[in-house]
């Protein structure tokens, strides 16, 4: 196991809903009528990219047919090349069959945020280093596996959960000043991080004058992102940029100084990667 592998329980519950949703209780009515017999199939990138989601590949199988053998030739977090062979996979001709979408599902949605993740953080890293985080805008009871597929893009995960930290946004401080607000979770949270949203300066000021761990500077423009910085200046305070940062942009921002970038369409929009299974 790596530390791209999201945790063997996330994976046995995702892959049980698919194939579940997949093959239904009547079964796959088409893979049944096939000969029987054991056969030789390879899993083949049609595009470039970077890969995730191995694990998921492997317990599709797993639970369609444990006979099934699945070698994998790259590993998750490797770049792949278009045409390059990623695993074979030899079993019983209808239990391959039966797996074959479900598990090129999972892999060509995990890779394609992968690779969406390698983009922005090859950028970023050129600009001034800032590290690139997801979000919790992830597919609902797909968050491990994503957040683990942007870990193997070379991404950094932020929280996974609500229960990981305090994180005060706009419509929280709709009702509870920042001041307020940092006091109360330090009281009750001893030992938790507090964010803090912040979309104007003055915000900001007030965020590290109540000793906020962090300030997530939410859609300002780069040069208040920067201004920023410079206020946060010997504040042991980490920053980090959000809101509507592409590709186009993300250069500007890492060149700020913030500590992180976090970008929301790297889980909830990137396009999947091109993966095929063909028997041979």
């Amino acid at each position: 196991m790596s530390g791209f592998d999201p945790p063997g329980d996330a994976v046995w519950a995702a892959v049980r809903l698919a194939l579940a949703e997949d093959v239904g209780p009547q079964g796959d009515l088409t893979s049944c009528l096939v000969p029987p017999g054991d056969v030789a199939a390879e899993i083949t990138a049609r595009g470039a990219g970077r890969l995730a989601g191995r694990a998921c590949v492997t317990e599709v199988f797993r639970q369609v047919e444990p006979s099934v053998a699945v070698r994998w030739h790259a590993a998750d977090g490797d770049p792949v090349a278009p045409g390059q062979t990623l695993a074979a996979v030899d079993g019983p001709r209808a239990s391959v069959l039966t797996a074959e979408r479900t598990a090129l599902n999972f892999l060509s949605h995990l890779s394609g945020i992968a690779t969406e993740v390698a983009r922005y953080a090859s950028v970023a890293a050129g600009s001034g280093g800032a590290r690139i985080r997801d979000t919790r805008k992830t597919t609902p009871g797909l968050r491990a596996l994503e957040k683990a597929a942007v870990r193997a893009g070379g991404g950094d995960n932020h929280r996974s959960g609500l229960s990981e930290w305090v994180m005060f946004k706009d419509n929280h401080l709709a009702g509870i000043s920042i001041a307020e607000g940092v006091k109360s979770a330090r009281r009750r949270w001893p030992g938790r991080a507090v964010y803090v949203e912040c979309d104007r300066i003055e915000q900001v000021d007030e965020a590290l004058a109540a000793g906020a761990d962090a300030l997530l500077l939410d859609n300002m423009a780069p040069e208040e992102v920067r201004a920023c910085v410079g206020r946060a200046a010997g504040h042991d305070c980490l920053l980090e940029a959000s809101g509507g940062i592409t590709l186009d942009t993300v250069a500007q921002y890492a060149a700020t100084g913030v500590d992180f970038i976090s970008v929301g369409r790297i889980t909830n929009s990137a396009p999947a990667l091109d993966i095929a299974l063909d028997i041979v």
